[in-house]
């Protein structure tokens, strides 16, 4: 498994696991009104990281880099438990020139459990039209000076 730059070519998969992910993530959640083109619009401006399998995507990633903030990860059911999630995560990190920041729902317990384990720290929580949710940092570690 690879962890690659967005292709256009990945569009239309990105689109259909963003939807029916968020569906699985967040049950409680109303999605009548979402739809495919939700992926077009909520990751502009942003890096797309695409987890590519065997010449297939299995998950992503978006960073809006000038905040050094990830914004999505999604990683497909059939991929998960294999380390997908981590390494579009450690990619993701990757992007980050100071401390990072995500906001994770508060009933998405899988997620925020998955970011804690990872060296991820609730600062705040909020509320937001999704719901409430966390503030989580990840503070880079100091570079060393050689």
């Amino acid at each position: 498994m690879i962890v690659r730059p967005y292709q256009e070519s990945d569009r239309p998969f990105l689109r259909t696991l963003y939807l029916a992910s968020r569906k699985q993530a967040w049950p409680w959640l109303t999605s009548t009104g979402w739809q495919l083109e939700d992926f077009d619009r909520d990751v502009i401006g942003e890096t797309v990281l695409v987890a590519d399998e065997d010449g297939r995507p299995v998950g992503f990633a978006s960073v809006f880099e000038a905040e050094n903030f990830l914004h999505n990860l999604f990683v497909a059911p059939e991929a998960q438990g294999r380390g997908v999630g981590l390494a579009l995560l450690e990619a993701a990190q990757a992007t980050f020139t100071h401390t990072g920041a995500l906001k994770c729902l508060v009933r998405n317990e899988h997620a925020l459990r998955f970011y804690q384990r990872h060296g991820w720290e609730r600062v705040s929580r909020g509320t937001a039209p999704k719901g409430d949710y966390y503030l989580l940092h990840y503070r880079l570690a100091p570079k060393k000076e050689g």
